[in-house]
């Protein structure tokens, strides 16, 4: 049996672009700062390795667990819901820690959304297996 992942495509697809984005973003701080490896003390360019890492670290799991959950039959609406609430936190983390290594609204919302998807597909997951 041939089972789609034509959702969980769609938002690697689009998580994919905004990782890109990111990359470029390092690539173009690392060539304004004449910066190879590390970050050389500045603060600009340690935030945009933090937040390319933060969401190399999340997102995978994120994509694997939505892609588990659309081939064990999800309802295409809640994929699009979670998969729509993943991409637009990891947006809203990457600006919100551009704009300050502390504290912000943006950076807030983004990680409490990633957990809230996080902790949704895992226990929709284990809710399947079990029934």
């Amino acid at each position: 049996m041939l089972v789609s992942l034509s959702i969980t495509g769609l938002y690697a697809g689009l998580l994919t672009v905004l990782f890109i984005g990111l990359s470029i973003n390092i690539i173009r701080l690392r060539y304004q700062f004449k910066t190879g490896i590390g970050d050389g003390g500045n603060e600009m360019l340690a935030k945009a390795i933090r937040v390319h890492g933060n969401f190399s670290e999340y997102i995978p799991l994120a994509l694997l667990l939505l892609g588990i959950y659309e081939m064990n039959g999800a309802s295409p609406m809640w994929l699009h819901v979670l998969g729509a609430i993943l991409f637009i936190g990891r947006i809203l983390h990457a600006v919100g820690l551009s704009k300050s290594t502390g504290v912000s609204k943006q950076r807030q919302i983004g990680m409490i959304s990633l957990f809230i998807v996080l902790l949704i597909l895992a226990v929709e997951n284990i809710r399947l297996f079990i029934s």
